[in-house]
């Protein structure tokens, strides 16, 4: 396609009668010459808004944009409505390309109920295979908004499914000729599906109606940086037992044979919760099928500390996201 916006008849028939999902609350939705979007919320909800771009893999590229965004207001109690979409595109590219990229972000907004409500489209040689940034607006009562910086000393902290398993995903789809050379196909296979996980809308839906104190979904630098992320904005400290952290085999597996560290690898499906009943939450979102474990406490001390029964070590921010080891080498 030729450098520059897209024009107006491949926008068409191409981005806007690709979008399906409707919402009540879009009063102006996506539209030709259409710069903003309308919503209206009841007055007693809050706005809550994010952004996320996705650039470490080009496989799954719209499924892993819509979901950042998901879970980011989930993680705040809110339900997304709508979503824009910035899409930047290579020379090379072709419409059906574009056709089946907008394709698969309609996809998984629409099982979640979530509208396009616009966005931006543009073909750039300032890129060399396509660029999503996604923008979500989610909704929430103002009486059930949820923080990360609302952990308390005393409350149990709580992890959701596995950590790791996004970037076990990618991995797995990206490096499976790799993979393959040292592990059996269903390995590959199963890595492969933990895609299935990655939405944390029901453990958000199911700790909300429990009770919690803060949530964080945990994703760019793993389960270490959604920790020491919820404990600083609450300025708090932490007492983590590193053997409790739920982490499937599979990513211990691909993170030995690749030499990367699962507790700072990408963990989109996974959330980080604290609360006064911990173990009541387990139990809440075992009888919903999902996987959660208490692995500590917040304590009332700046030292976050995760321990096993020879060692302890003190938290601190994450640097570098692991998977960019991976792709870099």
């Amino acid at each position: 396609m030729i450098i520059g916006k897209v024009p107006e008849n491949i926008l068409k028939r191409s981005v806007l009668n690709r979008i399906r999902t409707k919402r009540s609350e879009v009063l102006v939705g996506a539209d030709v010459g259409t710069d903003c979007a309308v919503l209206n919320f009841a007055d007693n909800e809050l706005m809550v808004v994010t952004e996320d771009p996705v650039t470490m893999t080009a496989k799954d590229q719209a499924m892993l944009s819509v979901y950042a965004v998901l879970n980011d207001l989930s993680a705040m109690g809110a339900e997304c409505v709508a979503i824009m979409v910035t899409c930047i595109l290579p020379p090379d590219s072709s419409e059906e390309d574009l056709k089946r990229l907008m394709d698969e972000i309609e996809k998984y907004a629409h099982q979640e109920n979530v509208q396009i409500i616009g966005g931006h489209t543009e073909v750039s040689d300032i890129v060399t295979r396509p660029l999503l940034s996604l923008a979500g607006v989610g909704k929430v009562d103002s009486d059930k908004l949820v923080t990360q910086s609302g952990a308390k000393a005393g409350d149990d902290v709580v992890v959701t499914k596995w950590i790791g398993l996004e970037g076990t995903t990618i991995i797995a789809k990206e490096k499976e000729t790799e993979l393959l050379s040292k592990f059996p196909q269903k390995l590959i296979y199963d890595a492969r599906n933990f895609d299935k996980y990655l939405s944390v809308i029901p453990e958000a839906a199911t700790a909300v109606k429990s009770g919690v104190s803060a949530m964080h979904d945990a994703s760019q630098g793993g389960i270490f940086a959604a920790l020491w992320q919820i404990a600083a904005s609450s300025g708090v400290g932490l007492e983590i037992d590193l053997k409790k952290i739920p982490v499937k085999q599979e990513t211990i597996e691909i993170c030995n044979f690749f030499d990367l560290n699962p507790y700072e690898l990408t963990a989109a499906g996974s959330m980080v919760i604290t609360t006064a009943d911990g173990n009541g939450l387990v139990s809440q979102l075992k009888k919903e099928g999902i996987n959660a474990v208490v692995v500590g406490k917040v304590t009332d001390s700046n030292d976050r500390v995760v321990y096993t029964e020879d060692t302890r070590r003190f938290l601190e921010p994450v640097r570098n996201e692991e998977i960019y080891k991976l792709f870099n080498k």
